[in-house]
């Protein structure tokens, strides 16, 4: 089978309508997170008592002040919401940058000088894979307490494999082609082949990577504080309003379903949309 044949079969990428399903979602996602402040219609953060379990609209006796109620300290929950998906998002994201930055550079260079960096990079890659990710992120944070720069750093330093596996097995394809093979002719150092000649051509690849890192992380994230040892109160993250919730969750189910629907619409968007992205960057073998 030729070249052409691999690499011309149709590709759904944005005609799928799952891949703007999923880009609506993370684009709402996004702007929530971006613009928190002013969205949200109450103070997250402001108790109120005598407000506390107030019912969501679709039910009987709801206040059209709290459109989805409030939680047990009467905290506006629509309010707390908006920010927890700020939390999220901003979690999310900068643990994929971290691990970005870990995994591809070891990936890269492993993949592209080959001989003794690849064996230190693919020994690196084994241990990290023997490591249980939930486990050492309980124990750090256990250890040295909960806070979002420590939760980020502790998950960015945990999830880094993918990105080093999908770059040196890119890197290791890209590198024999003839566009580097010119570069080299032409004198260029290996810092400006790394960076103009490697790392454009793998790009695609990465990109896809990092939607599915952001969903895991999210979900990783919402784990450690549905146990108390991720993001810590009074801020309001979807696993910690969980956790919060448990207490009441025969008396006024919707304190749990509502930030429990809302993470898994999250992750189910941008899995969706790295599918998307998968069958717009990637091959089709399809004849």
């Amino acid at each position: 089978m030729s070249v052409t044949a691999v690499t011309a079969g149709p590709k759904r990428g944005w005609r799928s309508i799952s891949t703007w399903i999923g880009a609506l979602i993370v684009g709402v996602a996004a702007i929530c997170a971006v613009f928190a402040p002013l969205l949200v219609p109450h103070d997250p953060f402001a108790q109120d008592l005598g407000r506390r379990l107030l019912v969501p609209f679709w039910m009987e006796g709801s206040n059209p002040d709290y459109i989805l109620g409030t939680d047990q300290l009467g905290r506006d929950y629509l309010s707390r919401l908006i920010w927890g998906c700020r939390i999220s998002m901003l979690i999310g994201v900068t643990v994929t940058i971290v691990s970005a930055l870990i995994g591809i550079t070891l990936g890269v260079l492993g993949g592209f000088l080959g001989g003794r960096v690849d064996d230190a990079v693919l020994f690196a890659i084994t241990t990290r894979l023997s490591i249980p990710v939930v486990l050492v992120a309980l124990a750090v944070v256990g250890l040295l307490g909960s806070s979002v720069t420590l939760l980020v750093l502790t998950l960015g330093l945990l999830l880094w494999d993918r990105f080093a596996v999908v770059a040196r097995s890119t890197t290791m394809q890209v590198r024999n082609l003839d566009f580097v093979a010119a570069a080299w002719c032409a004198g260029c150092s290996r810092f400006r082949i790394l960076s103009h000649e490697v790392l454009p051509n793998i790009a695609s690849h990465l990109v896809v990577v990092a939607t599915l890192e952001i969903a895991l992380a999210i979900l990783l994230e919402a784990t450690l504080s549905f146990l108390g040892l991720g993001v810590p109160p009074p801020l309001p993250s979807w696993g910690l309003m969980i956790a919060e919730a448990k207490d009441y969750m025969f008396f006024s189910p919707w304190v749990i379903v509502i930030p429990g629907v809302a993470l898994f619409v999250l992750v189910l968007g941008v899995n969706l949309l790295g599918d998307g992205l998968r069958d717009l960057f990637g091959a089709r073998t399809d004849p």
